[in-house]
């Protein structure tokens, strides 16, 4: 980005993947008089957006139209379009392997593309949370193999994304934004393109500073959680409510945070972020035991509350082999249609393991799709009284507003509640927290 574009005029901003991170970024420059091209390999996604249709729940339809409309925004899968922005900023996945180690795919490939029609004076910045270093260790060296230096022919910056579909209270342009530069005059930059869309950025030494930001705040949250729902299950035993005791504690007006349980770690940050961290430790030959401690207990969540199910049912001389399980909510977290890394969806193949007949419900979510480590080829089921009677078991994963909690369980055999979403019902013979 040539130094005649610092300043007031509105940048050229180039996004890849138009999903849960950049499609909202997209909107915050657009919305704000930047010109916007959006990059993705999904032909489907693409046509879609393109169209004025919004992919996802949280981001209407009437917002993508409107950008679309403005002239100052398009979605394309031609990659050599990447040489005319000002700023490429890459929003794409990072999974881990089956070994929970980091899955570097679409970064790597990501950069490879983007060093084919790099350009001097671009700037290049990475949303997508990952481990201290990645930046310097992986990116740059791939991106030089255009020719080009960084800090001196482009710039290159982290920016960690802190989307959070579904809440209300913050969007893009509100949530401030940690960045850091690889060096000074490509903090300087970042920070210029930042401003026209964010606003607040703070400004931070490095890369690996702002890499290890985001890796802090999923961990703290990893731990947390993992607190309490081990809590969860010892409060249990002692026939304790944990949720009650966690809004009792919540009123100390200093020194404690409310956290609560649940069937499991979902979304893509808090049940992955902290392996990263782990990964990288033991690069630097020190074990992170409280971190890996608390994603066991994390990633063990769907078991518990099969076993509580199970439980359940044998108090009522049920078997779970061969009963009916209705499980309510397919997404991570209330009222959004995200399902990455989403504990409902294990929690339906350890109920099919056990040998029960399992469907689900999720009005946000009309089947499932292929996935990295699952496959259920299911759909949603439609709820009505008639319909609920028919299930041994109805499994709470999810507790999305429009449920009627009242209307399920009176039209239940058996709730099992994995998120206090029955908190509110008078009559809990039918119910079973897990």
């Amino acid at each position: 980005m040539a130094e005649k574009n610092l300043g007031s005029k509105a940048p050229y901003v180039g996004i890849v993947g138009m999903g849960y991170v950049g499609l909202p970024l997209a909107r915050e420059f657009v919305q704000r008089g930047a010109k916007v091209i959006g990059f993705d390999i999904n032909e489907k996604s693409v046509k879609k957006i393109n169209s004025g249709l919004s992919p996802l729940k949280h981001i209407p339809s009437e917002d993508i139209k409107n950008m679309v409309k403005s002239g100052r925004f398009h979605t394309t899968s031609d990659m050599t379009l990447m040489k005319k922005p000002d700023a490429l900023i890459i929003c794409v996945p990072t999974p881990l392997t089956e070994n929970r180690e980091p899955d570097m795919t679409y970064i790597v490939v990501t950069c490879e593309t983007i060093a084919k029609y790099l350009r001097k004076e671009q700037l290049v910045v990475l949303e997508s949370t990952t481990y201290p270093g990645t930046t310097r260790e992986v990116m740059k060296p791939i991106l030089e193999k255009s020719g080009l230096k960084a800090g001196k022919d482009f710039y290159l910056a982290f920016s960690p994304e802190r989307e959070d579909p579904g809440n209300k209270s913050f969007r893009t342009a509100t949530i401030p934004k940690v960045v850091g530069g690889y060096d000074k005059k490509s903090l300087q930059v970042a920070l210029d393109i930042y401003k026209y869309a964010i606003d607040k950025t703070v400004p931070v030494s490095s890369c690996d500073v702002a890499e290890s930001a985001k890796i802090l705040e999923n961990t703290y949250r990893c731990v947390n959680i993992a607190m309490v729902n081990e809590l969860k299950q010892l409060f249990d035993r002692m026939g304790i409510d944990v949720w009650e005791v966690i809004e009792a504690a919540g009123t100390k007006p200093f020194g404690f945070q409310k956290f609560y349980p649940g069937p499991g770690l979902g979304g893509h940050c808090i049940p992955i972020d902290p392996f990263y961290l782990t990964w990288r430790a033991r690069q630097f030959g020190m074990p992170t035991k409280f971190i890996e401690l608390a994603g066991e207990i994390n990633t063990s969540m769907p078991h518990y509350v099969v076993h509580r199910t199970l439980e359940a049912m044998n108090d009522r001389k049920k078997s779970l082999k061969g009963s009916k399980v209705l499980v309510l909510g397919l997404a991570y977290k209330k009222d959004i249609d995200d399902v990455r890394e989403s504990p409902s969806l294990e929690l339906i193949e350890l109920l099919r393991d056990k040998g029960a007949l399992v469907d689900y419900n999720d009005p946000f979510i009309k089947e499932t799709h292929k996935q990295r480590k699952y496959n259920l080829k299911m759909k949603s089921k439609p709820l009505s009284a008639a319909m609920i009677k028919k299930y041994d078991a109805v499994v709470i994963s999810t507790d999305h507003s429009c449920y009627d909690y009242n209307w399920i369980v009176k039209n239940s055999k058996l709730v099992v509640d994995s998120r206090n979403a029955t908190a509110k019902v008078k009559n809990r013979k039918k119910i079973v927290k897990a």
